[in-house]
């Protein structure tokens, strides 16, 4: 019961320091107090939020190396722009056409999960690291080959060129190749950005702390134990993939309607390991870490920019200070004598 409490009471924490900092940012918004450069920043920062806790849910929870995150992103982002561009006239409520593009662009990337996990977490370590850093990739430039258009006949699809499709003259391209999917309904907002955050980190957490979620550990920690009474590997492994790929999904259906132009070169091979970076630097497992590191590393160089030529040294010099805060052994040492005695005093006071 107290270890319980323990947890509700740090799930709160997480979703209150969310909360406050979307009123804080709010508030300086109203009063302008905060420049359009970083108001530019807002959605992205929500987006790679997502997609850190996300990953998480599979590097440290899971314990499984994944690589290929920012494919699952682009499926997402790809099929809802696609059902936006495509109902823009028939669903004019922009409110309730972006909740539906979320949806599905969760339930493409959940399906496309699934089909990529059956087979590839049988694998282990660097195997399956590669083969999921091979899904991003074979996704990114599959989308670059597709040309479709509609017109008052239905759909064209070509592989070729936008000539090729057959269209009438009237027609719209809506995937263009190379040149991705232009005029997407910009309904993207911080807003729906934060409340996406708390989605993820109730799914998330309420996954960590459930019977399903102790199983994923117990398979984390010693796989042979854990198989050993009974625990379907296969099936607990396969849900903290396939919600993952969900979650990714729905970070890229944000993304993409926050953009003019979306193309399939956004989501390269440095996504992934950008994303993995946020996982790693707020502590693999720490679902409140990567929250805080999305924010700082997406801010951080913006921040910066006024010191021109110092900007990334600075940059790679934060980077390497959180590593070693979060992972060199002394650093972990200092904190379990000094922040943990803290915590200690903190709740006598309270009682």
């Amino acid at each position: 019961m107290k270890k319980m409490d323990k947890t509700f009471k740090s799930n709160c924490i997480t979703y209150g320091m969310v909360i406050a900092a979307y009123i804080i940012v709010q508030i300086m918004v109203g009063t302008g107090n905060i420049s359009s450069l970083m108001k530019g920043l807002l959605v992205p920062v929500c987006v790679y939020i997502v997609m850190a806790v996300s990953l998480n849910l599979v590097v440290g929870i899971s314990g499984e190396l994944s690589l290929g995150h920012a494919g699952f992103m682009c499926v997402g982002a790809f099929s809802s722009a696609f059902f936006s561009k495509c109902v823009q006239e028939a669903l004019p409520n922009s409110g309730f056409r972006f909740f539906l593009a979320i949806v599905l662009g969760a339930a493409v990337a959940a399906v496309f999960g699934l089909l990529i996990g059956i087979p590839v977490l049988r694998l282990k370590g660097d195997y399956l690291a590669i083969v999921t850093l091979a899904f991003g990739e074979i996704i990114k430039n599959v989308i670059n080959v597709f040309y479709i258009g509609k017109d008052s006949t239905g759909f064209h699809f070509s592989m070729k060129d936008q000539f090729s499709m057959g269209m009438e003259p009237t027609g719209t391209v809506i995937l263009n190749g190379p040149q991705g999917i232009t005029g997407t309904p910009k309904d993207a907002s911080f807003t729906v950005g934060v409340i996406l955050i708390l989605i993820t980190l109730f799914v998330v957490l309420n996954l960590i702390n459930s019977r399903d979620g102790r199983a994923i550990k117990s398979i984390r920690d010693n796989r042979i134990a854990a198989e050993s009474v009974g625990i379907n590997i296969t099936k607990y492994k396969l849900m903290a993939f396939t919600v993952s790929a969900a979650l990714a999904g729905a970070a890229g259906a944000l993304y993409a309607h926050n953009l003019a132009t979306l193309q399939g070169k956004k989501f390269d091979y440095n996504m992934s390991i950008m994303a993995l970076v946020f996982v790693v630097l707020g502590g693999i497992g720490n679902i409140r870490g990567s929250v805080i590191a999305a924010v700082v590393l997406t801010l951080l160089p913006e921040l910066l920019r006024g010191l021109s030529d110092y900007r990334m040294l600075i940059y790679a010099i934060v980077l390497i200070v959180m590593m070693l805060f979060n992972w060199a052994p002394k650093a972990l040492e200092w904190r379990e004598r000094y922040l943990s005695r803290f915590f200690r005093k903190q709740e006598k006071e309270g009682k």
